[in-house]
């Protein structure tokens, strides 16, 4: 998939609304939050403000390849896509029609000097509380808390890991592996989505963040 969106870097970026894919009357939008122990935040085209890139997901591509092309096009780089990370349903107030955005963690391989949004948007590497201060939407800050804690619960498996890989042959060492093994899943679930009850609204630019269960 990497060589279909190196592909992506000189063609324009994709605009209109006519391959748009919907759920239920819900447009459909799928992003990132890009990882290289900073995170990448690109400026708004109208504004200013900063946010992580996302866009449409269209008929003729999957999640992935929707999440990766929008990442190359609004913030000129390529990498590895990680997990999802969860959905998100929100009202864009200026077109007044609400979205479930999929956002998934991407881990960058190469950042590129032209790629198609350049001219239009500014791109700025920060720490994640430096993100999490400066991004414009709520939902988006939901989904950095998020992605913080994947990070954090790889983390923790790869430190419980080891001593198992190790001492295999002790049959007596399984069980309290897999104990703790099973207590860390047992964390991560609600960890990772992080979805709040009700809505969240922000400055009259944000957009207006619902809960998948409201």
């Amino acid at each position: 998939m990497t060589m279909q969106i190196k592909k992506l870097a000189l063609s324009p970026s994709r605009s209109g609304r006519h391959m748009q894919r919907y759920n239920q009357g819900l447009r459909l939008v799928v992003g990132t939050l890009i990882e290289d122990l900073e995170v990448l935040l690109i400026s708004s085209q109208k504004s200013a403000r900063m946010m992580f890139p996302k866009g449409g997901w269209e008929l003729d591509e999957n999640i992935e390849l929707a999440a990766s092309r929008e990442t190359l096009e609004e913030a000129g780089v390529i990498g590895s896509l990680g997990h999802k990370l969860g959905e998100w349903v929100f009202k864009s107030r200026s077109q007044e029609k609400f979205h479930e955005a999929s956002m998934f963690s991407l881990l960058v391989t190469e950042e590129l000097d032209v790629w198609p949004e350049k001219d239009v948007r500014q791109r700025v590497w920060m720490t994640v509380d430096e993100a999490r201060e400066v991004c414009a939407h709520s939902w988006m800050k939901e989904a950095l808390d998020a992605f913080v804690c994947e990070l954090s619960h790889e983390q923790r498996v790869e430190e419980v890991l080891p001593p198992c890989r190790l001492r295999l042959k002790e049959e007596e060492v399984l069980p309290s592996c897999r104990l703790r093994l099973e207590e860390e899943e047992e964390v991560l679930p609600s960890c990772r989505l992080r979805l709040s009850i009700g809505s969240q609204i922000g400055s009259d630019d944000d957009d207006d963040y619902f809960s998948l269960g409201d």
